[in-house]
């Protein structure tokens, strides 16, 4: 495609050149010097103007833009109510799909992981917090876990920004904290996180597979 576009802008430049010669003889038989050097400059600027013209707007017109990711981009609140402005929590994460692979395989035991798929996940906190029984400071964290059978490890981080655990150092860990496991009854094929509670009394919910982490969110 870009190579298609830049044949077109150098035959239309062509055709610029073409039309000045031949513009050029017209004027040297019929006007004379002073009032064809001002048409000249005129013409000549307006051109350039369209010309340049012409090249952005191709440009415009042969943006490309990226399909939708395979792990797409979601995020979950609380309080659920989207007509709530005051939220206590926010979480922002990809949403990768089993495909007809294990949890196990996706989120190993005893490794760390991203809480999703692509950047690992990010949670935010819009005031001072009680997260899993410890306190936290209002802010922006990592959402990392280390899966386990039984129980899983909440890990914030404030190693932010950051591709996958690949980076993870655990000399930034702001809090680690238990989640209790249970076993839901229906396999979810996205992997999801969900809150759940009453006024400033909260429960993260990460689920995938047949597996429910729960975590308690207190403001």
């Amino acid at each position: 495609m870009k190579k298609e576009r830049f044949l077109r802008v150098n035959t239309f430049f062509y055709k610029i050149s073409v039309f000045l010669v031949r513009f050029y003889k017209i004027k040297d038989k019929y006007l004379n010097y002073n009032l064809k050097q001002s048409i000249m400059k005129k013409s000549i600027l307006s051109i350039l103007v369209f010309a340049v013209a012409l090249v952005f707007s191709n440009q415009a017109f042969a943006q490309e833009f990226a399909e939708l990711d395979k792990s797409p981009l979601d995020a979950s609140v609380y309080p659920t109510n989207k007509r709530v402005s005051d939220k206590l929590v926010k979480v922002v994460y990809s949403r990768p799909f089993l495909k007809g692979r294990s949890l196990e395989k996706l989120a190993p035991a005893g490794k760390v992981w991203r809480t999703g798929a692509n950047e690992a996940a990010e949670i935010t906190f819009y005031k001072d917090v009680t997260f899993g029984g410890k306190s936290v400071k209002a802010g922006t964290y990592a959402l990392f876990t280390i899966p386990g059978e039984k129980e899983w490890t909440i890990i914030l981080s404030t190693s932010l920004n950051v591709w996958g655990s690949y980076f993870y150092k655990e000399s930034q860990d702001v809090v680690r904290v238990t989640g209790k496991v249970s076993m839901g009854k229906k396999s979810l094929e996205n992997f999801s996180i969900a809150f759940d509670g009453k006024d400033a009394n909260a429960t993260m919910y990460l689920a995938w597979a047949n597996t429910i982490v729960s975590v308690p969110v207190k403001g």
